[in-house]
């Protein structure tokens, strides 16, 4: 078998009219794996290109949320701009927005007309809480759905009970991966029975979704629910050792007995508390204060060397600077450094998903705003003169 040296979605174009980071990153994991991406955006260009330390317009956030795309900056407020955004939707698999309901109908690129366009095309909506209902026209940012989906009462400090927020935008990025699913199934369908349809995605749903399982599980019986918070998986392993935290975790039987050993305190083996998973579980806090107690005064580099010669899922917590020279991550090749001749060297993660017959080479940068705007208004059949005329009658905004 032949491979493909450009991805499992090579020949897919998609018409990206998303902004921020669900929809960005979703069409970003798609153009990883392949797929022609066409980022559309006013001529101010969307916000995220302010986010972090600039670099020719191509700010480090939306580098890492828009790589590998193509950049057409736009302005859909006029008959031609919106004319020549038709036209590319003609030529599309996909068409996805996450504007605020209701929005890309005023805008004229609703479903049924994008569909009068390409009826094939799988047409995707983003958007925070639904289409509809109580909450559907308020602005929705991340933090919103974090406190909506339950993530903040998962995250609350175990003593104070007040809840906390993730500190990364991760109901953005659920979103995105969903979205990113959703749509590779879409294609599939659409392969398979020539079908297109109109995916919806709401972030609270998604997120929802995500943090059932073992988030929520104990509400699932109808009837008989339990407080999620009582004998949550997740727990806060992190630990203080000596010089630095680490994280530990002894669920079976035997990785207790490990732990117990690495420590000096095999008393602990026999202790009636802490006998079974169970007994673990109910007096948790007496472990977690003896456990912390004890891995307090060890060096780390001593006491992970003891913990993996007894077999004890364990780890240093890492900073996000330390990442970039752990052995593992170095060993699995994840991060790739690419030399761009205008924003010089980049460091993106390569794509997680590997394949052996279809592999990827992405391209690590992001576009700077309107890089392409010529080449793809040339592939629609217009001229040198007629495409200067759009720049200057502000249908698309000049490259600088």
């Amino acid at each position: 078998m032949k491979k493909c040296l450009k991805g499992p979605l090579q020949g897919i174009r998609i018409l990206d009219l998303t902004q921020v980071m669900s929809g960005p990153i979703a069409t970003m994991l798609l153009a990883d794996q392949g797929a022609e991406v066409i980022k559309v955006e006013l001529p101010c260009g969307e916000s995220m290109r302010r986010f972090g330390k600039d670099n020719h317009g191509v700010s480090d956030t939306f580098l890492s949320s828009n790589r590998g795309k193509r950049s057409l900056s736009i302005n859909l407020k006029t008959q031609k701009g919106l004319e020549i955004v038709k036209q590319l939707a003609k030529t599309s698999d996909v068409f996805i927005q996450n504007f605020r309901p209701g929005t890309i109908e005023r805008l004229g690129l609703g479903e049924n007309t994008v569909r009068n366009l390409k009826p094939d095309i799988i047409y995707v909506s983003i958007n925070g809480v639904g289409e509809s209902g109580p909450y559907a026209k308020l602005r929705t940012y991340d933090p919103v759905i974090q406190a909506l989906s339950g993530m903040t009462d998962i995250q609350k400090d175990r003593q104070s009970n007040q809840p906390h927020m993730v500190r990364i935008v991760i109901a953005d990025k659920i979103t995105a991966l969903t979205s990113a699913q959703a749509i590779s199934t879409a294609l599939f369908c659409r392969e398979r029975n020539g079908m297109g349809q109109h995916v919806k995605i709401a972030m609270l749903d998604a997120m929802v979704a995500f943090l059932w399982p073992e988030g929520m599980s104990s509400l699932s019986y109808v009837g008989e629910e339990r407080d999620p918070s009582v004998g949550q998986l997740g727990l806060d392993l992190v630990y203080k050792t000596a010089d630095r935290f680490i994280t530990a975790g002894a669920v079976t039987d035997a990785e207790w007995v490990g732990l117990c050993r690495a420590l000096n305190r095999t008393d602990l083996i026999e202790d009636d508390r802490f006998c079974s998973p169970g007994d673990r579980t109910r007096n948790v806090r007496a472990r977690r204060e003896i456990t912390s107690k004890e891995i307090r005064t060890w060096p780390s580099a001593a006491l992970l060397e003891r913990l993996r010669a007894h077999d004890v899922p364990c780890a240093p917590v890492l900073t996000r600077s330390e990442l970039l020279e752990d052995p593992q991550i170095l060993h699995n090749k994840l991060l790739v450094i690419h030399d761009d001749p205008l924003l010089g060297l980049v460091r993106q993660p390569r794509p997680a998903a590997q394949f052996d017959q279809t592999p990827v080479t992405p391209t690590n940068t992001a576009p700077v705003l309107g890089a392409d705007n010529n080449t793809l208004l040339s592939e629609l059949g217009y001229g040198a003169a007629e495409i200067a005329n759009f720049t200057t009658n502000g249908i698309i905004r000049e490259v600088s």
